[in-house]
C-alpha cells in the first residue's frame, strides 16, 4: 500500500466498474472532506455520507454518478490555486445532488430512448412509402431533434447547479469568487476550441454565457470578498505538493519546486520525489527535516514509514508508522500500512497485532482489497488457513472478481467450523450473497 495510490484501490463500485484509477490518501481526503462538509450540510445532505473520490487524471473535471460520491480529478486539484476554487466545484456538484438531477436525467434519457425508437419506426415507414432517401431523412431528423432536446435539458441542469452552488456558498458564509474565477479561466482556455461549434451540441452553456450569468449571482453575495484562512490555504498548498511529489516526474517536481524554494510544500514535494525515485538516503534526510519542522504532523511520520517500508526496511518503518497512527487518531489507511510493516517484519507477535489493526481499519473502511490481502497474510503467518482463505476471498470480492472469490471461499469453508461466523461469511460469498462489510 502507498499513501497515494495511482491504481484502482478502494474505489466505489462505479469507479471500479469503469476502471477508474482512484487515489487514496488520508491527508488529502481529510482536507477535501473539510471542503465539502459545510456545503453538503447547507444542501441538506450532511447525513447522506457523501464521499469525495479523487481520480488519477490530469484533466480538469469533477462529476457525480450517484447520490453518494463526488468524483474529482487530480488535475482539478493541481490547477486550483486556492481552496475556494475547489469548494466552488464541490458546491456546483452538490447542486446536482440536491436538485435530484441524476434521477431526472435518467428519466429524460429513458424518454429520449422511447422517442428514438418512435423516430426509427417513423423513418422506416417513410422508407417504405418514399424510398431510401426519404427514409434516411425520416430517421435522422427525429434523432437530431432528440439530441438537441436532451442537451438543452443538460445545459439547464448545469445552470441550476451553478445557482444552487452559489446559494450553498452564501449560506456557509463563503465566497463564490473562486468558483467564478475558475470558470473564467476554463472559459478562456476553451475559447479557441469553442469556435465554430454548434452551441446546441454543448453539454454546458456556452462558456461566455455561463460565466456572465454566474458573475451576476456570485457578486450579489455579501461574502464575495471573503478569503480562505491562511491555515486552509497552507493545507491546500501541501496537498498540491504531495500530489506533485507522487505523480510527477522528478524533473517536473524540480521545476515546480526548485531548491531555492524553502517553503514547507516545496520541501514536501522534493522529499516525496526523492524517495519515489530510489534516493532513500537523501529522502530520509529531507523527511527528518520535515518532522523537525512539524513534530506533530502524522503525515510526515507516515511518509517516513512508507519510504522505509518500500525500501525493504520493515522493522525500521514500524516506529514512525506507530507514531503516524497515534497522531492521526487511528486513520484506517495508515493502520493498514503499519500492519503491512508488522507482517513484513516476520515476527509472529507482529502478525497478531496486524490482525487487530486490519480488523479495526476494515470496521471503518470495509472495502479495501489491500487490507484483506494483508489480513490473509497475517492469518497465514499465524497458521489460521481458514481465515486466511476467507480474507483472500474478500479481497477478490472487493476487486470485483467474483469467480475467484467463490473459489477461495469454497476452500475456506472446508477449513472453518461449520456454522461459525467466518464459515457463514464464506458461505455467503459462494452463494453470491456477499456481505462486503463483514470482517474476519
Amino acid at each position: 500500500m502507498t499513501a497515494v495510490v495511482a491504481g484502482p484501490w478502494t474505489a466505489p463500485a462505479q469507479a471500479q466498474n469503469r476502471g477508474m484509477p482512484v487515489i487514496r490518501d488520508t491527508e488529502i481526503e481529510n482536507l477535501l472532506r473539510d471542503y465539502a462538509a459545510p456545503v453538503l450540510r447547507a444542501a441538506g445532505l450532511g447525513k447522506q455520507n457523501v464521499r469525495v473520490v479523487v481520480l488519477n487524471d490530469r484533466a480538469f473535471n469533477a462529476f457525480v454518478m450517484d447520490g453518494r460520491h463526488i468524483f474529482i480529478n487530480a488535475g482539478a486539484l493541481f490547477d486550483a490555486k486556492t481552496p475556494n476554487e475547489i469548494i466552488g466545484v464541490f458546491a456546483h456538484e452538490t447542486g446536482h445532488l440536491a436538485g435530484g438531477h441524476l434521477q431526472r436525467l435518467r428519466e429524460q434519457l429513458a424518454r429520449a430512448q422511447t422517442a428514438s425508437i418512435i423516430g426509427l419506426l417513423i423513418g422506416a415507414g417513410a422508407a417504405v412509402a418514399g424510398g431510401a432517401n426519404a427514409g434516411a431523412a425520416g430517421i435522422l431528423a427525429p434523432q437530431a431533434a432528440i439530441q438537441r432536446s436532451l442537451l438543452a435539458y443538460v445545459r439547464t441542469q448545469e445552470d441550476q447547479a451553478d445557482h444552487a452552488g452559489v446559494k450553498f456558498l452564501t449560506e456557509t458564509h463563503q465566497s463564490a469568487r473562486g468558483m467564478l474565477e475558475l470558470f473564467k479561466r476554463l472559459s478562456n482556455e476553451a475559447l479557441f476550441n469553442s469556435r465554430n461549434v454548434d452551441p446546441y451540441l454543448q453539454t454546458h452553456p456556452m462558456p461566455a454565457e455561463r460565466v456572465a450569468a454566474l458573475e451576476v449571482i456570485a457578486k450579489s453575495s455579501p461574502y464575495f470578498d471573503a478569503k480562505d484562512s491562511p491555515a486552509l490555504q497552507a493545507r491546500h498548498d501541501m496537498m498540491r505538493a504531495k500530489l506533485s511529489g507522487f505523480l510527477d516526474r522528478p524533473d517536473t517536481v524540480a521545476r515546480r519546486y526548485p531548491l531555492t524554494d524553502h517553503s514547507l510544500p516545496a520541501r514536501y514535494a522534493r522529499a516525496i520525489a526523492a524517495y519515489r525515485h530510489s534516493d532513500i538516503r537523501n529522502a530520509m534526510a529531507q523527511i527528518d527535516g520535515l518532522i523537525q519542522s512539524q513534530p506533530g504532523n502524522p503525515f510526515f511520520e507516515e511518509l517516513k514509514g512508507q519510504a522505509l517500508l518500500e525500501a525493504g526496511r520493515a522493522n525500521d518503518a514500524i516506529a514512525p508508522l506507530r507514531q503516524a497512527v497515534r497522531l492521526s487518531n487511528n486513520a484506517p489507511l495508515i493502520q493498514v500500512l503499519l500492519a503491512q510493516a508488522l507482517i513484513n517484519s516476520n515476527d509472529r507477535q507482529g502478525a497478531e497485532e496486524a490482525v487487530g489493526l486490519l480488523n479495526s481499519a476494515l470496521a471503518r473502511e470495509p472495502t479495501i482489497p489491500e487490507a484483506y490481502d494483508q489480513l490473509a497474510m497475517a492469518y497465514g503467518r499465524k497458521g489460521d488457513l481458514g481465515r486466511a482463505d476467507l480474507a483472500a476471498a474478500q479481497a477478490a470480492l472487493n476487486r470485483g472478481d467474483l469467480k475467484t472469490a467463490r473459489q477461495i471461499a469454497a476452500r475456506a469453508k472446508g477449513r472453518l467450523a461449520v456454522g461459525s461466523p467466518p464459515w457463514v461469511q464464506a458461505n455467503d460469498i459462494t452463494n453470491d450473497k456477499p456481505q462486503n462489510n463483514a470482517r474476519n
